[in-house]
């Protein structure tokens, strides 16, 4: 069996007898153009070294949405609000709780603010208890089991919103 220069080798003397340079230059750019119009559609990862989020990640429905990452309690998107506003009949809390939360879209860590919104009974839809970098119960700021409707008049629970604050810093 012949060596792979060999191959080679002979490859290149039958393309010299066969083809003129011409003609090798423009099938080579046409192979080029061709594979140019086709990358679009090919199933390649195009994250480009970005940190990849899953699709739920950018769900405000879902527990695993990113800036959940500290939330206890119902999401307010499941209770007739948004994530980000209470629903009507409720009142935010007039203290909150904060965590730090990286977004698997753009790999950036976040300073994630959440209230519960106040005024109503338990929504009971969404459960969702992500605890990421939580702190013991006596470091109230950061600690996510409290009823934070305890400044309120109305104190009951409804559900809990969430506000980004800002970017953390490294």
């Amino acid at each position: 069996m012949p060596s792979f220069d060999d191959q080679v080798a002979g490859f290149a003397r039958r393309l010299a007898t066969h083809a003129s340079r011409r003609g090798v230059l423009s099938r080579l750019g046409r192979v080029m153009l061709g594979a140019a119009a086709l990358t679009p559609v090919l199933p390649i990862e195009r994250n480009f070294g970005r940190a990849q989020a899953n699709e739920h990640q950018m769900d405000a429905t879902k527990c695993d949405y990113w800036k959940y990452c500290s939330m206890d309690g119902q999401l307010c998107a499941c209770c007739g609000g948004s994530g980000h506003e209470c629903p009507a009949g409720t009142e935010a809390g007039k203290v909150s709780w904060v965590g730090t939360c990286r977004n698997g879209h753009d790999g950036r860590d976040y300073l994630v603010s959440y209230t519960d919104c106040c005024g109503k009974s338990s929504c009971g839809m969404c459960d969702c208890h992500g605890n990421v970098r939580e702190r013991p119960g006596y470091s109230m700021g950061v600690h996510n089991d409290s009823n934070w409707c305890m400044a309120n008049k109305n104190v009951s629970y409804h559900c809990t919103i969430s506000v980004i604050v800002g970017v953390a810093d490294q």
